[in-house]
């Protein structure tokens, strides 16, 4: 174990002539980083002491002295040890604020990790409905305490997750009808968005052509983009909060360890890319050195700056009404739109999921398989003719 000191001492009783043994260790504790010390007393040869001292020491390299480890001490060790730099940007950050703002605040700062009881931690839960807050934002508070319990438990500082089997009121969200735009209006939207701007132009194009999230698109460089094999490899996306206050920490994480990945490009889109690159380069000669040449965006403002999020959004929302289409759709409706066409055009789920960057096959199928009309029709015409096939060959073998 680090930073740990043995020493040993002996000592004699009052009105006692019998020589005593003491061991001390002195380490940090790897959670609090805090100088700790365990002595005892009493032992009658140094020997005995050092087996005393070996099974303390043993334990204390093995994690189990933590019996007076406060909850908030371990929440803050659990966050910069098993979050920071593992999990993505967005979560850490949610972590840090669900712990902040809702789990310090409820428990008290000397209450132990050991002691918090599945009874206890319902009353926190039920806690944060009182306060007024929605159900979705109590479960991704659980989900931070869940994942917290859960990995002191695989650390064995406590024995059981407190969080597990807890109830939590109020009745799930509905979930929204999938917003896409119709393939027949699709054409008018590109119109309607090359007429309004041709940076939002290409940048639509591509999220409808591909079904990329608009945070990966936004963060895409030219280095990710293989003419040759007709890919696009995706391992980053902008992060829209950090780029106007902290442009080096710009390009955030993906969504899921399933959204790094590399698609497949169609020609459509590598067409328009092929063009796009003679567009940029235009403006690169026209802006020399006030360009931002070295973020090497592909999709980007006229100086090579990240777009923002409100641009996108704003211009978005006026593309849909001069192309008279709902104003509720958002801007990740274009990557259901690209699954639409995908399935309308008959291509193969596995292939769709692998696209998107979904975990599971099961995901894709059941979110997206009953979206369009026209499949719902398909489908139906596709039984209709397969009963006719059976039914004709019925009744032939019954004439015979």
């Amino acid at each position: 174990m680090d930073n740990l000191n043995l020493n040993f001492y002996d000592y004699k009783r009052k009105n006692s002539k019998q020589t005593f043994w003491e061991y001390r260790i002195t380490y940090l504790d790897p959670i609090t980083k805090k100088q700790r010390e365990k002595s005892k007393k009493g032992f009658s040869s140094k020997g005995e002491a050092k087996a005393a001292a070996r099974e303390v020491i043993d334990a204390l390299s093995r994690g189990f002295d933590h019996k007076n480890l406060t909850l908030q001490n371990y929440l803050d060790y659990w966050w910069n040890n098993h979050r920071k730099g593992i999990v993505a940007k967005n979560t850490y950050k949610l972590d840090a604020e669900n712990i902040k703002n809702h789990i310090k605040p409820f428990f008290e700062e000397k209450i132990l990790l050991k002691d918090i009881t599945p009874v206890m931690y319902q009353e926190f839960i039920n806690h944060l409905f009182d306060k007024g807050l929605s159900r979705r934002t109590v479960e991704i508070v659980h989900v931070t305490m869940h994942n917290a319990f859960e990995k002191a438990v695989t650390t064995k500082l406590i024995f059981d997750n407190p969080a597990k089997g807890v109830s939590i009121k109020g009745r799930k969200k509905k979930k929204e009808a999938l917003m896409f735009i119709e393939s027949d209006k699709v054409v008018d939207f590109l119109r309607v968005a090359y007429k309004y701007g041709y940076i939002y132009w290409i940048f639509f194009l591509a999220l409808i052509t591909s079904g990329m999230r608009k945070g990966e698109a936004a963060a895409l460089q030219w280095t990710d983009i293989d003419f040759k094999n007709e890919t696009i490899s995706i391992s980053k996306s902008m992060d829209f909060q950090e780029a106007p206050i902290n442009p080096g920490e710009m390009f955030g994480d993906v969504k899921t360890y399933h959204s790094e990945r590399v698609i497949k490009m169609s020609k459509l889109l590598k067409d328009a890319l092929k063009f796009h690159i003679k567009y940029q380069n235009q403006n690169k000669l026209a802006l020399g050195d006030t360009y931002h040449h070295d973020l090497n965006l592909v999709f980007c403002r006229n100086d090579g700056n990240y777009l923002p999020k409100s641009s996108l959004h704003n211009a978005f929302k006026r593309i849909l009404k001069a192309a008279d289409l709902p104003q509720n759709l958002r801007i990740h409706s274009l990557r259901h739109t690209y699954v639409v066409l995908q399935i309308e055009a008959g291509s193969d789920m596995k292939f769709i999921q692998e696209q998107l960057g979904h975990g599971s096959y099961k995901i894709t199928a059941d979110v997206y398989a009953h979206v369009s009309p026209k499949i719902q029709e398909r489908n139906m015409n596709n039984l209709d003719a397969y009963m006719d096939e059976l039914l004709s060959k019925s009744s032939e073998s019954m004439g015979n």
